[in-house]
This record gives C-alpha cells, structure tokens and sequence, in this order.
C-alpha cells in the first residue's frame, strides 16, 4: 500500500475516534446536567398558594410587651415536692362549657387567663405537687387569630386543671405558599426540645378544643388518638384508622417513626401517612372512650386541598426512612416566649416565599 494512503487511513481513523469520544462526552455531558438540573427542582420545587387573598402574619408585639414588664417584676423559688400528682386529678367535673374572649385579640385573652400566672413560653406547672411528665402542645397555624384566641383561652384552664407541666407551642409557616401542617409540626417537635426536654407532644389543631377535662392530656404509652368524637361528625369516628385533629405520642415514638412526612404541601392525608408509620413500627392506636374524648370544632375557612395527596400516601412505605425528621429543612425566622405561648415563625424548604 503507497506511503500516502496509509498515512489517510490513519488520519480517518484517528478523526472517527475523536468522533466517537467527543459524542460520547457531549451525551454524557448533558445527561448529566440533566440528572442535576431534576434534582434541584425536585428539592427547590415551590408550592405556591392560590389563594388571592393575602396573608398576615400574627402580630404578637402587644403581648411581647406585656412579658417584659412582667419580667422586671417576677421572682421564682425553688420548689421542692414531696409527692406526685394524681394520674386523674380529684377535681375534674367532666363535661366543660367553651369559653369565648370578650374580644378577638391576644392581649384580651392574656388578660382574661391573668389568674393563672402563666409563665414565659405560655408555661405552666402545679405548685403543689410534682407533674408526672413534660408535655409540649405543638399547634400549627395560619391565619386563624379568632380560633388562636378561643384555643388559648380554653386550653389553658383545661391544662392546668389536669395539673400538669405543659408549654404550648404555636408554629406559624412564613410566606404565602401552600400551607404544610406536618412539616410544621416537625419544626415544632425540633424547637421544643431546643428549649426544654419534653417526654411526650400533642400535636394540636388550633380549631379544636375539648369538651371533658376527662379527657387527659397524660403521656401515652402508646400513640393516641385524643379527638375522637367531634361535634362536626355527630360526635362519632368517620372511619377506624383516622389519627389526625389530635394525637399524642411519646418523643421516643415520634423518633422512632421518623416524625411526619414533609412531602404533604396543601391540605390532606399527612395524617393517614403517620398512621401507617405508626401501624408499620409495631405500634398500636389508642383512644378514649368517645364520651371522654369530645372536641368542639370551631369555624373556619377550609385549606386548599393538595391534589397529589393520595398518590403520594400511596409512596408512603418506601420514604419512612428518608422523609421526616432527618430530611426536614427550615429556617426560624422568629421565636419569642411570650405570656400565652411560645411563638416560632419558620419559613419552609420548598414552601413560596
């Protein structure tokens, strides 16, 4: 073969080869920008809100001035206690009447719950005797001051008549995006113990309040389902395996589930989805008697529901694992410990802002 044609042969095959390679990387190249470009929209994905009307955040500056005041002026004693309080109280009378404030605002009902001398991060616990556990109340919210005011000026006479050592905690989401209830109860669970080292949660809606102080909010040994008999359902269960409205569970429990799924934006099957983790960890719902267990519903506006909610319950299984507590992703915005409560505003990973 002459000189020059295989000199060609191996200019052509040289040129294929660095044809191949190039196309090969150029492929590889975009597929892999592809794959990057899918995950960061997946954990950046925002859910926007279609509500038109636009939200305003809870105002709290009234009773922020009320607590420092009362700062300057209260002293604590330590406390020593002989004995234990009573798993039930003596005093409990059953049946309770609802209480509504003279006017809808925070500092009509920090007045109102005067008597009690609350204690910073809307705290309380009995001066007679030893409370049996550290309970957090975690209660999400948004945009709900006349359900927040009647709540509060419920609870707490209803908490402390069962003599116990309570903080209540309300979460509220920043922005306007769609409203994550799980996910602010996660935050919650977090924040709670950044400040004190609670032995069990109840995971609170703001619009339900109890009708029996009966119905005791005592560290469960297994997760419980507390609101079982609503005034909105005939004061029955709409269906067996609901767990949402109000449970309690015990932080070695809600570790052990990994919390709530995060993934729930809008409203809808968050609940369900800790049913099942709870059922898939071996452990058991439990409830009062429907007697006990009553719940007055208060009115308000109904969430957006979340369209995707019952495909992606239908996943549930395969994420206990990764999606709860050690996926959860936020940002405090704000925390006060004020007279009522304490308040957390927190602004979500994935929420509109």
């Amino acid at each position: 073969m002459p000189i020059i044609t295989q000199l060609r042969l191996k200019i052509l095959l040289t040129l294929a080869i660095a044809f191949i390679l190039l196309q090969y990387t150029y492929v590889n190249f975009n597929e892999q920008n592809w794959f990057n470009s899918s995950i960061v929209t997946t954990v950046k994905k925002c859910h926007p809100s279609t509500n038109p009307v636009p939200l305003i955040h809870l105002n709290v500056s009234g009773i922020e001035a009320m607590i420092y005041n009362k700062r300057q002026t209260t002293q604590t004693n330590e406390k020593q206690f002989i004995t234990l309080c009573p798993e039930t109280p003596t005093d409990l009378n059953g049946t309770m009447r609802i209480l509504v404030p003279a006017q809808e605002t925070l500092e009509e009902v920090a007045q109102q719950l005067s008597w009690l001398k609350l204690l910073e991060g809307g705290h309380h616990e009995p001066l007679d005797c030893q409370a049996r556990y550290k309970i957090a109340i975690i209660v999400p919210y948004r945009d709900r001051l006349s359900n927040l005011c009647t709540f509060l000026l419920n609870m707490h006479p209803f908490l402390t008549k069962q003599q116990l050592d309570y903080s209540i905690f309300i979460v509220e989401q920043f922005g306007d995006g769609l409203f994550n209830r799980a996910m602010l109860m996660n935050v919650g669970f977090n924040e709670a113990l950044k400040l004190r080292d609670f032995d069990c949660f109840f995971f609170h809606d703001v619009d339900l309040i109890p009708e029996n102080d009966r119905n005791i909010y005592s560290c469960p040994d297994q997760p419980r389902h507390m609101s079982v008999a609503i005034d909105k359902f005939n004061y029955s269960l709409p269906f067996v395996d609901l767990f949402g409205g109000v449970i309690g569970m015990s932080r070695n429990h809600f570790e052990l589930v990994n919390g709530f799924s995060n993934n729930y934006w809008g409203w809808g099957a968050e609940d369900d989805d800790m049913a099942c983790r709870v059922r898939a960890h071996g452990l058991n719902i439990t409830r009062y008697t429907p007697d006990v267990a009553r719940y007055r519903m208060l009115s308000h506006v109904n969430q957006e529901s979340n369209p995707s909610r019952f495909e992606i319950l239908r996943s549930s299984r395969e994420r206990f694992n990764t999606d709860g507590l050690n996926s959860l992703e936020y940002r405090v915005k704000s925390l006060l410990q004020l007279p009522l409560f304490t308040y957390i505003l927190t602004e979500l990973s994935g929420g509109c802002n």
